[in-house]
């Protein structure tokens, strides 16, 4: 998901289901911006306005850093974009004179989580952590990382059940120290717009159909896949073209592929939006071909929430989202055939793209709410800060 860093974000959330107000302390070294980070800043928020006491410690060049400061978050910057002795300092130091004033603290990614247990064991006062784990990627089996989840955590959270199981069958790690909490979307927000008036908006043609792909511009979201695809499909279909929604390292190959199957009329770069939800409802099929480090997606329930057809491919948890022929198509990764033939499919019949979108919209509508993520890590935390 690339949906730029907001001014602000708001949402009405319901009451907090727990009594006991928290202190929760965030901590992530990543210094990019995608759905890891928005899950964190959106998670703070709400907790937030349940009520919670809540604070963030990243690097001070990370963009979760600008976003959290536009949402007037409490910050504290640190080195910790790498792991570092630097990093370990800072974290110890900070670590020692506040970590007194937590509850609970929630790790996310590698570096973070490292330093930040190995400050703990040094400090006489200890507090649960809870790491969250957002991504696929295999995690290795060396005796020093099995201490780091297994002894350091006190419960890892994933942000699909295939993750959990996965660290399950591949790392042996309890799954009764392990829960998952698919990521919410605000769906006040993402819900069905009319498409003719959100592309008059964003002066799109009305007489056309689109695919579109919302993922930041990584070799693995499976762009180049796509472009394949649509290659071989637009002789064929000439009333169809696509939008690349966000922007990315990426984007430089991506632009040499599209010159390359001179595909410059049909596929054209948008960049980063603000107004996801717009975009969404412009498009009449939402297409993301991952082949690696996938949860759920945010951008997946974002477009069924808006009652788009998904084609995508069963990487990570993905298939705990589109449910294979009843909210859209998966195909196997890195299967530019296949890719083809779902989008030959779902072009071919308006009918079956209709009702994709609506069990979509209704599917997202049931298990991926932004208060049944709040209330989910509300349980978490308030377990495990309870066995302090």
């Amino acid at each position: 998901m690339v949906e730029p860093t907001p001014d602000s974000i708001e949402f009405n959330l319901r009451p907090s289901l727990v009594t006991r107000k928290l202190g929760i302390l965030h901590t992530e070294s990543s210094t990019g911006w995608g759905g890891q980070e928005i899950r964190i800043l959106t998670e703070i928020k709400g907790f937030r306005e349940r009520g919670h006491r809540v604070t963030l410690i990243c690097p001070p060049e990370a963009e979760l850093t600008a976003a959290a400061r536009n949402n007037g978050l409490d910050l504290v910057s640190l080195p910790i974009g790498r792991k570092s002795l630097k990093g370990l300092i800072s974290m110890r130091g900070w670590l020692g004179q506040h970590v007194a004033d937590y509850d609970v603290i929630n790790t996310h990614s590698s570096t973070d989580s490292w330093l930040t247990a190995l400050a703990l064991t040094t400090l006489p006062r200890k507090k649960p952590v809870v790491r969250t784990r957002h991504v696929s990627t295999a995690v290795n089996r060396s005796a020093s990382t099995r201490w780091l989840y297994q002894r350091a955590t006190r419960h890892i959270v994933t942000t699909g059940e295939a993750l959990r199981q996965q660290l399950h069958r591949d790392n042996d790690y309890r799954l009764e120290a392990m829960t998952s909490v698919p990521t919410g979307i605000d769906l006040a927000r993402f819900r069905p717009l009319d498409r003719a008036a959100c592309r008059k908006l964003l002066d799109l043609d009305t007489t056309i159909n689109l695919i579109g792909i919302v993922a930041t511009l990584r070799d693995w979201k499976g762009h180049a896949y796509l472009f394949e695809a649509m290659a071989r499909l637009a002789p064929r279909h000439q009333n169809w073209q696509m939008l690349v929604i966000g922007d990315g390292p990426y984007e430089p190959t991506l632009r040499a592929k599209i010159a390359a199957l001179e595909l410059q009329t049909k596929v054209n770069f948008v960049g980063r939006q603000q107004n996801i939800p717009e975009w969404l409802n412009a498009l009449d099929l939402f297409v993301l071909p991952s082949y690696g480090d996938e949860g759920v997606p945010q951008a997946i329930v974002q477009a069924m929430a808006c009652a788009l057809p998904v084609i995508s491919t069963p990487i990570g948890s993905i298939a705990e989202a589109v449910i294979n022929g009843s909210t859209g198509l998966l195909v196997p990764p890195r299967d530019g055939t296949a890719l083809e033939n779902a989008l030959e499919h779902l072009i071919q019949h308006p009918e079956l793209r209709a009702e994709y979108g609506a069990a979509g919209l209704k599917h997202a509508r049931d298990k991926f709410s932004l208060a049944q993520m709040l209330d989910r890590m509300e349980s978490v935390f308030s377990s495990v800060a309870g066995t302090e």
